[in-house]
């Protein structure tokens, strides 16, 4: 099922003047992230013309508009309001046409207005649309920001990634989610991920129960939303597994077809997870700037037997 964002939540988002506002607004659904300023359209071109997208109009377009006589005018617009968009964007605050309000009434077209100048609000809205309409699983796990490192951390219940989260967060860092981690792919190589917002900052903790940590440890302790950096799943330590040593083998978690680096750390007692996942993203960080320790470990081993070598 697609996605979608309501054009309540638009206008909300950018404090969107309603010039003349419908009264089918709350049933009003933004489907795409493209945005269309129409020049081309006024100008009677027509030809893969997308009805979907939200509208806007600038300086521009109000120039153009500016030549006509009115009814020349009114013709052009008329054209334009008989398609089914969710909504027409004025920017620049510029002053409305009397034919747009009309027109806006006759074909209940919902006519916004804005400060912004149109190719700030254009990006702007772009960016908030594709955020929203981003496709998006939800994956039981916490996500904590680490040294700017955004760390999803999975596992079984019960093995303590709670627990883990919370010493992060004493030790300065991040909480994003807890429990219930709703991932949005944005592009084709970035996750995003944020907490369902009826649980957003808390997190529960066997032994205590339930607790707000943006109360607890103050409004620096907690994210709304965060990147996806790194996977690391927490399993029971187990004497029959090998686990890897080096690091030489780069692993990954694919979500939503993108591969993401992970890593499987046993728990035992007497660990740290803290510090092993603080450790992880910051390698992790050293990994993306082009430095991994395993293999410069590795080039410093075959140096040194090629000098025994003779080689």
């Amino acid at each position: 099922m697609s996605e979608t964002v309501s054009l309540n939540k638009f206008i909300e988002e950018f404090e969107l003047e309603k010039i003349y506002e419908t009264k089918d607004i709350d049933s009003v659904m933004i489907t795409t992230a493209d945005i269309n300023r129409p020049g081309l359209q006024l100008a009677g071109f027509y030809d893969y013309f997308d009805p979907h997208r939200v509208q806007i109009m600038g300086k521009v377009e109000f120039t153009f508009l500016e030549q006509f006589s009115t009814d020349d005018r009114e013709e052009r617009l008329e054209r334009f309001f008989r398609n089914d968009f969710p909504c027409l964007v004025i920017t620049r605050s510029l002053q409305i046409f009397p034919e747009m309000m009309d027109l806006a009434e006759k074909y209940n077209k919902n006519l916004l207005r804005v400060d912004q100048g149109t190719s700030e609000f254009m990006s702007s809205g772009v960016v908030f649309l594709n955020r929203e309409l981003a496709p998006r699983r939800t994956r039981h796990g916490v996500l904590v920001d680490v040294y700017g490192e955004g760390i999803l951390i999975m596992g079984e219940s019960g093995v303590g990634k709670s627990e883990a989260a919370i010493e992060l967060v004493k030790r300065g860092h991040r909480l994003v989610a807890d429990d219930a981690v709703e991932i949005r792919r944005i592009s084709d190589n970035h996750l995003v991920g944020s907490s369902p917002e009826i649980i957003r900052h808390f997190v529960e903790v066997r032994g205590i129960g339930i607790i707000d940590v943006k109360e607890i440890f103050g409004i620096g302790a907690v994210m709304d939303s965060g990147d996806i950096d790194m996977i690391i799943h927490l399993e029971p330590w187990s004497d029959q597994k090998s686990y890897d040593r080096l690091g030489m083998v780069d692993e990954y978690t694919n979500i939503m077809g993108i591969n993401v680096p992970s890593l499987t750390i046993p728990v035992k007692l007497g660990r740290n997870l803290a510090v092993i996942i603080e450790v992880a993203a910051m390698n992790n960080r050293q990994k993306k700037m082009g430095y991994n320790a395993a293999v410069e470990l590795n080039n410093r081993l075959m140096h040194q037997m090629e000098e025994q070598l003779g080689l």
